[in-house]
């Protein structure tokens, strides 16, 4: 199904929809105003059939809130149960964030890719905001560069996290996967395979050819992979 919330709309009587941010398989996004305060935030409606019982929204809520104190994680603010179309649809309230897809970022760029000194930066961070997950025994689950939102960007970055992944019960292996995601999400803002044979060595040496294998051999956390980072050297 398709919501199509328009423009104008009010929802749960105090929000008006500004505008639709996106969609996927277990529902859409939007951009809300507050009407009271003005305030804007951003509202997931869940389709129905993805969330029997309410457990998808209660995984998003409660995991939310677990790592609100984390740098890269959105804050949740409460849930609202609207009609839509003659059904109960479930709505997650969470912060708005104002930015870019590091995925359009990227395309943007010079040679639709990022240049190593400006990507080892923004791994830099992203290793940083995941180790603090990690160190709440918790994980993202589904990194790529169409979840991460670019804030600001320069010789620091500020990215945010959307689209957190529920695979059950944390575990190392889920944490794993996270730090693999992050070395793979680094040689494909460099311009993946095409351009690798011209990477310099330091490149090389994080990126392990993006082979799985590798990677987890050689770091097995986020917070392995930052203290990596932060005793490179560059030649």
């Amino acid at each position: 199904m398709s919501f199509n919330l328009h423009a104008g709309r009010l929802i749960a009587g105090k929000y008006e929809v500004v505008a639709q941010l996106g969609a996927g398989w277990e529902g859409e996004v939007y951009k809300i105003r507050e009407t009271s305060s003005g305030i804007e935030r951003a509202a997931k409606l869940f389709f129905p059939e993805r969330n029997p019982g309410n457990k998808s929204v209660r995984f998003y809520a409660t995991k939310l809130h677990k790592l609100r104190n984390c740098n890269m994680v959105i804050q949740y603010h409460n849930e609202e149960t609207i009609t839509v179309k003659g059904r109960k649809v479930t709505v997650l309230i969470s912060e708005f964030v104002d930015g870019i897809m590091l995925s359009d970022l990227v395309q943007r760029a010079p040679g639709k890719r990022l240049q190593p000194y400006v990507a080892l930066h923004l791994l830099y961070v992203l290793a940083t905001g995941l180790e603090e997950i990690h160190q709440l025994d918790d994980y993202h689950g589904d990194l790529h560069s169409d979840n991460i939102i670019v804030q600001r960007q320069g010789l620091h970055f500020d990215l945010r996290l959307l689209d957190l992944f529920n695979w059950g019960r944390p575990k190392p292996s889920n944490m794993l996967e996270d730090t693999v995601d992050l070395i793979k999400i680094f040689y494909d803002i460099l311009g993946g395979q095409k351009h690798y044979s011209k990477q310099p060595a330091w490149v090389k040496q994080i990126c392990c050819g993006k082979k799985t294998a590798l990677i987890k051999k050689k770091f097995r956390t986020a917070g392995q992979l930052r203290s990596y980072l932060e005793s490179l050297s560059i030649d």
